[in-house]
């Protein structure tokens, strides 16, 4: 399921400025997307399926992502 969501992830204008808000970085479109590449990479990811959405827990980083299960679209990414 992880690989499925990395090569289908896709972003929205406004979720890069809520990436940057929540998580207190001021990275760029391309350094969030890499980011957020390596984290689904990681080993120690753990994927939920609750209702509309996948979580991405990555505990090793501190962080969860949430993704849209329909059309994978990143919604917020939050730390844990």
């Amino acid at each position: 399921m992880i690989k499925q969501i990395m090569e289908n992830i896709c972003y929205t204008e406004l979720v890069f400025d809520r990436i940057n808000k929540k998580l207190g970085t001021d990275l760029n479109q391309s350094e969030i997307k890499s980011f957020i590449q390596t984290t689904l990479k990681r080993h120690d990811c753990v994927i939920e399926h609750l209702g509309k959405n996948y979580y991405v827990t990555c505990p090793s980083q501190y962080i969860r992502l949430t993704v849209n299960a329909s059309n994978y679209r990143l919604i917020t990414v939050d730390r844990i």
